[in-house]
């Protein structure tokens, strides 16, 4: 086989791979970083979409993340691949904060002093009843608010951060391939 290992990993590597992925935990983001690098939209349309994609996660729509990212990318002529891509911020494992911070900002924002809302919380009769009008007063509703606030913070950060990247990683790499193309004719001419 083409990519088969030479000596069959044994159980100690297949339990220390579990733990501690070979290439490390670094090894996604710096694909994502690349993988956004290399669109080939102008640098505006790459940081829209990567700051909508990532402001769509602060939202409580689990599994709408992609679709309200791509229409709003549409709207601010954002590209839609990095919008799609920058919705890997909303994950398991950022779920829980996500969730947590937007309901407390969306709970202070509608009103501490309402004896209704941040008290006890019954999540299990209300998930088991299943009911969209249940769910949206104690939970829906303060984190939809909440997501408001740190939605636009985050967004207008990463539009900045990616904006600048991008046009630095392009300058850069234009004066590379020009030094390349400079190059040439002289390799060219010293090989006749």
């Amino acid at each position: 086989m083409l990519f088969r290992r030479r000596k069959p990993a044994g159980i100690a590597d297949k339990l220390r791979s579990l733990l501690w992925p070979a290439k490390g935990f670094s090894r996604p983001f710096h694909y994502f970083r690349m993988r956004v690098m290399r669109l080939s939209a102008s640098p505006h349309a790459v940081a829209a979409g990567v700051a909508v994609g990532i402001a769509s996660s602060w939202t409580p729509f689990i599994g709408l993340h992609v679709i309200v990212s791509v229409l709003l990318s549409y709207l601010v002529a954002g590209d839609l691949i990095a919008a799609a891509l920058a919705t890997a911020f909303g994950n398991p494992l950022t779920f829980p904060f996500i969730w947590a911070a937007t309901w407390k900002i969306g709970t202070w924002i509608l009103g501490e002093g309402d004896p209704t809302i941040g008290h006890h919380l019954d999540l299990h009769h209300l998930f088991s009843n299943l009911g969209w009008a249940d769910l949206w007063g104690p939970v829906i509703e303060p984190m939809l608010v909440g997501a408001v606030p740190p939605a636009l913070l985050s967004g207008l950060i990463v539009y900045g951060l990616t904006f600048h990247v991008v046009r630095g990683f392009r300058q850069r790499r234009r004066l590379r391939l020009a030094e390349v193309a400079r190059n040439r004719p002289a390799q060219a001419g010293a090989g006749i």
